[in-house]
């Protein structure tokens, strides 16, 4: 090394988690003094100074993985090694770990720069731990790559996190555990049974995620939709026509719905007992934490959770928003707001915006704070840089994160709910208006409509004539099937896996072919997903269980406080594991044949009608299990079809078999039985 790449005779290490936050990181702390090298194509950072230099490395993720110390089954015994020789598709790490290895073995003090939050307390410290010294080593806490909170944050350097580093550890070291031993117990049970190697998988996380997904989604595949009555009313007032709502709800039989149509039709007319105009306010959101911003940007755009984060990583690294992987929804009071909707003034259209937001707020910028919160970070917020070229979806979500931030600092949208309630031969019935007082927030964040609705001024002891009566039949609606937004969302609300590690855990089982998408994003279960739950949830129920994941999440919260050991956590992991084990290695044959069976590789005995898959024995027609539990909810429901609408036997099954609510398998076993005449 010669001229500017020369390293200094001492110097601190500055390692950063991907290249680009190294760059950022070289310019807030040197800006142009700052020399640009590179060894072996990687690129590193010197800044020279009177009292030693700066030299800033790069990561590329994480460069170090668990691989195991020999075969067997169960196996607890493995080692951290370079990721390159762990993975096979990791082998572009190997130039990352040799130019930190080469940079960190000079060094004489280390920071550790990568995100602040358990993997990147992990990442760095691993690297510094590998090729360093431990003990020399510091810590830069920031949740954004804006030159100033760099600056603030390597003048603040704190103590390495061993916390942090140790509940980073132990994840990866259970989430190994569990997905090693569990996976081999399918693998090599259905090699057992056929002689066939298959590559599934299953995980900590991944099971109980699993196990929501295919669980809604049979529950989907076995609905048999009940039929509702209900009452449509259209009034004429001033010429024009009004339809109203029946405030009972809806009737289960056509006969109470008849009985209550004669009354009206009898009566006439209808006779306003009640008219009110209520004041409503909807407070402005909170700026987003990761799982909103997820949300929103599958409900407005489509965007998968997944592909959301990594948009949001890129416009983090680009220092025009901060650390997305957050669950906070509150902003710091340090925070200079005032400053950053300056900046955002002179990007595209907001200018206008901010000028309207600060005149309603009179410049005292307070933000609605929600109820969730983060040690490590805030929630999103832009840092006012100005974007350069932005994809599509990229704009997208940059665009969502300004407007929610601005929204949060303006005032609650108010409207007028308007409404007139009929009465006539003792029911009633509700017509709505709506009128908008103030726009507030939604002028900002416009993705949440309200539109209005104006309906005619009336006053008690009014009348009005029937002009149309009838009756609907409406039926009773499936469970909302998951999309990979909500999904995510569940496995927040049930606190299993974390903001950074949620939408990759999803995708990972659609990888797998576990899961698919349907129609409008709905998630569904393939046959694979569905025969790898069963051997799940038969053969090691805790692991499909949240609690049982929940409980080791909360082990790392403790880890992360002192309050647990690392050790004491994986030692309760290695016995829950090595229990259930014994419990299994004597049903492993039944297990093999029974998932044999139903990956089509041990030819059935008698196979379905329907599916051609194993039959059960407990049906005349000789359908799988599946099929077989349609046809059970099938007959049920057919005695309550009978009672409500007076439909039953073939008639019932045609209409089942054609109606788009009804569940994949009972429309197929409906199908097949009104085919025969049965």
């Amino acid at each position: 090394m010669t001229g500017k790449c020369r390293l200094p005779d001492t110097y601190t290490l500055i390692v950063a988690e991907k290249p680009k936050a190294a760059a950022r990181i070289a310019l807030a702390l040197g800006g142009r003094r700052a020399s640009k090298c590179t060894y072996n194509g990687v690129p590193y950072w010197i800044l020279q100074a009177e009292n030693g230099g700066i030299v800033i490395g790069s990561a590329a993720g994480h460069l170090f993985g668990i691989r195991p110390l020999g075969k067997g089954f169960p196996i607890f015994t493995y080692e951290w090694a370079p990721r390159f020789e762990v993975e096979k598709k990791s082998q572009h790490i190997r130039k990352f770990y040799d130019t930190l290895r080469m940079l960190a073995g000079r060094a004489s003090a280390y920071i550790n720069a990568c995100d602040y939050d358990i993997e990147g307390s992990l990442i760095g410290y691993m690297i510094i731990e590998a090729f360093g010294e431990p003990r020399k080593a510091y810590r830069m806490k920031f949740s954004s790559l804006t030159e100033e909170e760099l600056v603030e944050a390597y003048r603040r350097v704190g103590e390495i996190d061993l916390r942090m580093v140790e509940a980073g550890r132990c994840r990866h070291e259970l989430d190994w555990l569990w997905g090693i031993n569990v996976s081999r117990a399918l693998m090599l049970s259905l090699r057992r049974a056929t002689g066939q190697w298959r590559v599934l998988s299953a995980g900590r996380v991944q099971s109980p995620t699993l196990a929501a997904a295919v669980e809604r989604d049979m529950q989907r595949r076995l609905f048999v939709p009940l039929p509702l009555f209900t009452l449509k009313v259209q009034v004429e007032i001033d010429g024009k026509a009004y339809s109203l709502e029946y405030m009972g709800g809806v009737f289960e039989t056509r006969g109470e719905a008849e009985k209550a149509r004669s009354a009206l039709r009898k009566a006439g007319t209808l006779r306003v007992v009640d008219a009110s105009s209520r004041r409503m306010l909807e407070q402005p959101p909170p700026a987003f934490n990761l799982g909103d911003l997820q949300m929103e940007a599958s409900r407005i755009y489509g965007l998968s959770p997944y592909k959301t984060q990594r948009i949001a990583e890129q416009l983090y690294l680009n220092a025009l928003i901060s650390y997305p992987r957050t669950n906070s929804q509150k902003l710091p009071s340090t925070l200079n707001y005032a400053g950053i909707l300056g900046r955002l003034k002179e990007i595209n259209d907001y200018g206008r915006l901010i000028d309207t937001l600060l005149e309603e707020t009179g410049g005292k910028l307070k933000p609605r704070q929600g109820r969730k919160d983060d040690p490590a970070h805030p929630a999103i917020y832009p840092t006012g840089r100005k974007p350069g070229k932005l994809g599509r979806d990229e704009w997208r979500i940059y665009d969502l994160i300004v407007r929610r931030f601005m929204a949060a600092f303006s005032k609650p949208h108010v409207y007028l709910r308007e409404t007139v309630i009929f009465n006539a031969a003792g029911m009633r019935f509700r017509l709505s208006g709506l009128r908008i007082v103030e726009e507030g927030w939604r002028r900002y964040y416009y993705f949440k409509k309200h539109r209005e609705k104006v309906i005619p001024r009336l006053r008690i002891g009014d009348e009005v004539k029937i002009r149309k009566l009838g009756i609907s039949m409406t039926y009773t609606k499936p469970p909302q099937a998951y999309t990979k937004a909500s999904l995510v969302k569940w496995m927040e609300n049930v606190g299993i896996g974390t903001e950074a590690t949620r939408a990759r855990i999803t995708e990972i089982l659609f990888e797998r072919k576990y899961l698919s998408t349907g129609p409008r994003g709905a998630v569904e279960s393939t046959d694979l997903g569905i025969n790898v739950y069963g051997f799940l949830k038969e053969f090691f129920p805790d692991l499909v269980e949240v609690d049982l994941t929940r409980r080791f999440e909360e082990y790392m919260e403790q880890i992360k406080k002192g309050e647990v050991s690392r050790e004491k956590v994986l030692g309760e992991a290695k016995s829950v594991l090595t229990s259930l084990i014994e419990a299994f290695k004597p049903r492993m044959g039944e297990a093999g044949v029974q998932l044999g069976k139903s990956l089509g590789l041990i030819k059935p005995v008698r196979k379905c009608p329907i599916c051609g898959k194993e039959s059960s024995p407990d049906n005349i027609y000789g359908f799988c299990q599946h099929h077989s539990k349609a046809l059970r909810e099938l007959r049920k429901a057919e005695a309550e079809w009978m009672r409500r609408a007076g439909i039953r036997g073939v008639r019932y099954a045609r209409m089942i078999s054609r109606m788009s609510l009804a569940g994949r398998w009972i429309r197929e076993v409906a199908g097949y039985l009104s085919s025969r005449g049965t």
